[in-house]
This record gives C-alpha cells, structure tokens and sequence, in this order.
C-alpha cells in the first residue's frame, strides 16, 4: 500500500522472521543499517595536478540489536543456543526485519543474510521489581539487502 501525502511508517509497527518463523514479543530493535568501505584513489592528470577519487568498495558485514520479553519461545531460543554451541551449521540463519504501514502491510524489509546471535543479556532481576524481563540479543550477519514492500 503507498503512503498518503505526508503519510510515514510508524516505529511501532515491526516484525521479525527467523528462517521465516516470527519472533514474538519483541520490543526494540536498533543499530540496523549497513556500510561498505571507501576506497580514495589519488592519481596525478598529465598536466601535473593531483586529483582524488572515491569509489565505493567492499560491503561490511553488520550488526544489529533486538530486545524482547523473555518468554518461553523456543525457536528464537533453540536459535542462540545453537550460535553459543558454536554450532554454526544450524545457527547460521536468513533472518527479516519488516517495516510495516498503519494497516500491517509490509512496505519495506531488511533482509540480513547468514545471521547468528552474538551477545545475549538479560535485565537485573529484582525482588518487589514490577518490570518485565527483557533479554537484549545482538544479531551479527553477513549482508542486508533492502526491499520495497
């Protein structure tokens, strides 16, 4: 669906697929995007002038941080334990990000390619405490490739 005039995606509405399976309950992700290196190039024109160039070189591998409660779901759990086993055959999974529209339909999608679970930590457990549990994963991929819709 295309966005009415001055119309924008709204934070709130995300998903997040593992292998195509939906992570539930997850509140936060940040740190998404991707870089590539510069290469600077510096030559001399045959008048003697020095001239520099930038090309764009190699796509850096990236990273991204996920926060959601902490819940029995075992495929997003099975998922880290299997990247702590070092078990990387299994581990090693496509992973999506999906930005939704106010009406749940998909308008863009960050798809990361041979993602695994990095870093997991939980919040501070405290007696008489009335927040819920979260635990923050750091997912590390190879690729991201960005789609419309």
């Amino acid at each position: 669906m295309a966005f009415e005039k001055g119309d924008s995606a709204v934070s709130h509405n995300f998903g997040i697929q593992i292998d195509g399976v939906m992570v539930e309950y997850v509140h936060r992700v940040t740190g998404l995007g991707q870089r590539q290196d510069v290469i600077e190039f510096k030559q001399n024109t045959a008048q003697g002038e020095p001239v520099t160039a930038k090309m764009p070189g190699v796509p850096q591998a990236g990273e991204c941080t996920v926060v959601r409660a902490a819940t029995g779901s075992s495929a997003f759990t099975e998922w880290i334990k299997k990247s702590f086993e070092g078990d990387m055959s299994s581990a090693r999974k496509d992973a999506t990000i999906i930005m939704m529209d106010y009406q749940q339909n998909p308008v863009r999608r960050f798809n990361l390619r041979n993602a695994w679970c990095s870093d997991q930590q939980f919040d501070d457990l405290e007696a008489g405490g009335t927040s819920p549990v979260t635990e923050t994963v750091t997912i590390t991929y190879e690729e991201m490739k960005i789609e419309e819709g």
